[in-house]
C-alpha cells in the first residue's frame, strides 16, 4: 500500500474502482451461488403448486446462474484492465529490467570481445610460427 500513497489521484481512484469492482462482482457470485443453493433444497414457503413452484425456481436459478456469468466476465475483464494498467505504469520495474539486461548484454559482449581478442592473437602467433618454419624449411 506505501506505494499507492505516491500515485497521483486519478491513479489511486482508478485502483480504488478496481477494488469495488472486485468485492461487487465476488459478492454478486456468492449471492447467486446461495440462491441456487437454497432454491435447489426447496425452502420456499409459497403456496403454489409444485409444477408451478418447480417451473419458478428453475426459471429463477438460470437467472441467477446468468448473474454469475455476467459477474465471471466482469471479473475477466477486471483483470484485463488490471494488465493494462500494470503494462502502461509500471515503467520503474520496466526500466529496472531493461538496465538489467543492458548490463548482462554489455558483460556478455565484453565476455566475447575478450575471447575473440585471444583468439586472434592465437591465430598470429601460430601463423607467425607457420611462416616462421615454412621460409626455414628445408623442403621448399
Amino acid at each position: 500500500m506505501s506505494s499507492q500513497r505516491n500515485l497521483p489521484q486519478s491513479k489511486e481512484a482508478l485502483l480504488k474502482s478496481y477494488q469495488t469492482r472486485l468485492k461487487d462482482d465476488v459478492k454478486s457470485m456468492l449471492e447467486n451461488f446461495e440462491e441456487i443453493g437454497k432454491l435447489a433444497k426447496g425452502e420456499s414457503d409459497n403456496q403454489l403448486s409444485k409444477i408451478t413452484q418447480c417451473e419458478q425456481d428453475t426459471y429463477e436459478m438460470q437467472v441467477r446462474a446468468a448473474n454469475i456469468v455476467r459477474a465471471g466476465e466482469s471479473l475477466m475483464k477486471l483483470v484485463s484492465d488490471i494488465k493494462q494498467y500494470l503494462i502502461l505504469n509500471d515503467f520503474h520495474s520496466v526500466n529496472e529490467a531493461i538496465t538489467a539486461n543492458s548490463q548482462l548484454f554489455r558483460q556478455t559482449q565484453a565476455d566475447c570481445d575478450k575471447k575473440l581478442m585471444k583468439l586472434r592473437d592465437d591465430m598470429a602467433a601460430d601463423l607467425y610460427d607457420l611462416e616462421e618454419e615454412y621460409y626455414t624449411s628445408v623442403f621448399k
